[in-house]
């Protein structure tokens, strides 16, 4: 039998006809009746619980894994509507999926990472590849998270996926495992069997200033820049309108971290998911550490662009003459039409597709956070594509 996938998408309103209508096209993409599994990413317009009781039902009550995001991807399209349900089916006598959840992150994300760990690993085995996450991206400290999971594990593999996205407002994010939805939680599916995994990423923001110190830091919050406060710093760069419409700035206006010296690029990028005037800090998604090198960064188009064509050719590269069998991209929604517009953006998917391939099961997701390894480390990412292939 080999692997059979296939990917569906749905705009109408109405969540029932909408799932339905987004499996349906899945299936019949895939050729096959019965599924066992599915991947269903989906936009805030619907009622999740719905969508994801309507999408069990239509696909025999399979294994499901799946989040919420800002948009969806699948071949021809990537949209970033209020309207977008976007489901994978497979069925493979090669390649096996188990997921499992956990919650509580804001809590102890460490804690949470283990206990999702500890699920899984009843299930790992030598042929386990790798885990796709997709956790809540208003809540994660992806740091604590890794390192909970990776203390569980017997071995190290490559977590790969992204944080739950919300809608414009920035209000909540859901998961979804089976028939739970939830927030603050993560998902984790273990991927094992005859396959492998090869990924590429890159993302898309240039210095606007130069290089500074982190001197004030506690756990994930900046205080301190170059020994003044972290808001006196942003107001070097941002006026007091940008900073108080901060939902809207922050999509082109983000932090660089140093990467590891081998690394292709030499920053990690860091979103700011909030401020705190009072404490005077603001917060990442990440650990930050005291005398670290930082910088002001912004999103360059051209920069963008030119990121696509070495994604393409790192995988191509990676794969070979090797067939991928599945595709998932997680892509920033800050890399979306409210940075390149809607021409532009759906122009540069078109292209990364055309190389890549436009035949191929092709799921995305417009995130909150990007998770990947770079240079051999599970890393969180931001404003960053990341593309995956299963071979």
């Amino acid at each position: 039998m080999g692997t059979q996938a296939g990917v569906g998408i749905s705009h109408l309103r109405n969540v029932t006809q909408a799932a339905k209508e987004a499996v349906q096209k899945a299936l019949s993409a895939a050729h096959i009746d019965q599924p066992d599994f599915v991947f269903l990413f989906a936009s805030l317009g619907y009622d999740q619980q719905t969508i994801v009781e309507t999408v069990r039902q239509a696909t025999g009550h399979c294994p499901l894994a799946g989040c919420s995001g800002q948009g969806v991807i699948v071949q021809n399209e990537a949209d970033e509507s209020n309207f977008s349900i976007a489901v994978m089916v497979i069925r493979s006598d090669e390649i096996r999926f188990t997921t499992r959840y956990a919650v509580g992150l804001q809590d102890d994300a460490t804690e949470v990472g283990k206990t999702i760990a500890s699920k899984l690993s009843v299930d790992l085995s030598d042929d386990s590849q790798a885990m796709f996450v997709f956790t809540d991206g208003m809540a994660v400290n992806f740091d604590l998270l890794r390192d909970g999971i990776e203390s569980e594990l017997p071995r190290s593999l490559p977590l790969l996926g992204g944080a739950a996205g919300s809608d414009a407002e920035m209000r909540e994010t859901f998961q979804y495992c089976n028939d739970q939805v939830f927030s603050d939680g993560v998902v984790a599916t273990l991927i094992s069997g005859h396959c492998n995994l090869v990924w590429a990423l890159n993302h898309g923001c240039v210095p606007i200033g130069y290089e500074r110190k982190i001197t004030r830091a506690e756990g994930n919050r900046i205080y301190e820049i170059d020994g003044q406060p972290v808001l006196n710093v942003l107001r070097e760069y941002l006026t007091d309108e940008e900073i108080k419409a901060w939902d809207r700035t922050i999509v082109a206006f983000c932090f660089g971290l140093k990467a590891p010296n081998e690394a292709q690029d030499e920053f990690f990028i860091r979103y700011l998911p909030s401020r705190d005037e009072v404490a005077g800090s603001v917060t990442l998604q990440t650990e930050v550490v005291e005398g670290s090198s930082i910088w002001i960064t912004r999103r360059d188009v051209e920069k963008i662009t030119q990121g696509i064509d070495l994604i393409a050719q790192t995988v191509n590269t990676q794969l070979g003459d090797r067939p991928a069998k599945l595709i998932f991209q997680f892509d920033c929604y800050g890399r979306g039409k409210s940075v390149l517009g809607e021409v532009k953006k759906q122009h540069l998917e078109q292209h990364l597709q055309q190389q890549v391939g436009t035949s191929l099961p092709w799921i995305g997701l417009y995130t909150h956070g990007e998770i990947a390894p770079l240079q051999n480390r599970n890393s969180f990412h931001n404003y960053t594509l990341v593309l995956a292939a299963i071979y």
